[in-house]
């Protein structure tokens, strides 16, 4: 794997590593992450602090923050998903969070990317080099303009997934669009100890609170399907 430093984990401070999050990797996937696997993941994480440093892709600033805040979250959206294989679109995808670590341990998933801005679209393109992820597609569009007058992308995917958008009605209405019948919507919700927010959205939609009793954790997910 190209600029893979598998190698460097073991010199570095507790705080300054993904150490905490390949420690619970297992009780999540049942089983504990391939040398591929790791070399991915460290990549992945050098890259987005260094592009921290200038294009603040997140508030994150260190290894272990990266590791349980991005990718252990983005990985929990994988208790939603029906049988693999799996055609996923990730979009206002950001710094590639959710789909891309789900991308890293589950190759049967296709991916395309969804961002409108530049910045978030380059690094896409960085991180899909880097980890020689040559199959993930990236779009650099607003999904309301991807799916205006019948796009090609529509009703191709079977989930669509998103972190960090809010939940405006022309959002929901444009991400469903991508969907074949019986897709599904999801999108990370707030803390299970807040309340969740009401979503103005009249169609076939639901609040989901998943227990993740291995990690000790819970999640909240909006889910709203396309229907059959």
């Amino acid at each position: 794997m190209a600029g893979a430093r598998p190698g460097d984990r073991g010199a570095r401070t507790r705080d300054d590593s993904l150490e905490e999050f390949f420690t619970r990797l297992p009780a999540l996937l049942g089983r504990e992450a391939t040398p591929t696997e790791q070399a991915a993941f460290e990549r992945y994480a050098d890259l987005l602090l260094v592009w921290n440093r200038t294009h603040h892709l997140t508030s994150l600033r260190t290894r272990r923050q990266v590791g349980r805040g991005l990718f252990l979250d983005a990985l929990l959206f994988r208790a939603l998903f029906p049988p693999r294989p799996v055609r996923v679109a990730d979009v206002g995808a950001g710094a590639g969070i959710p789909s891309l670590p789900i991308r890293v341990i589950d190759p049967t998933v296709s991916l395309t990317l969804i961002d409108s801005r530049r910045k978030p679209i380059s690094f896409l393109h960085a991180v899909a080099r880097e980890l020689e992820l040559h199959d993930v597609q990236i779009r650099h569009a607003r999904v309301e303009e991807l799916t205006e007058a019948e796009g090609e992308l529509n009703g191709t995917f079977d989930l669509v997934l998103t972190r960090s958008v809010g939940l405006k009605p022309s959002f929901i209405r444009s991400s469903l669009l991508l969907l074949r019948p019986g897709g599904q919507f999801i999108a990370a919700g707030p803390p299970s100890d807040k309340p969740a927010p009401t979503v103005d959205w009249p169609g076939l939609a639901e609040w989901k609170t998943i227990s993740f009793d291995t990690l000790g954790m819970t999640r909240r997910f909006f889910v709203a399907r396309q229907d059959a």
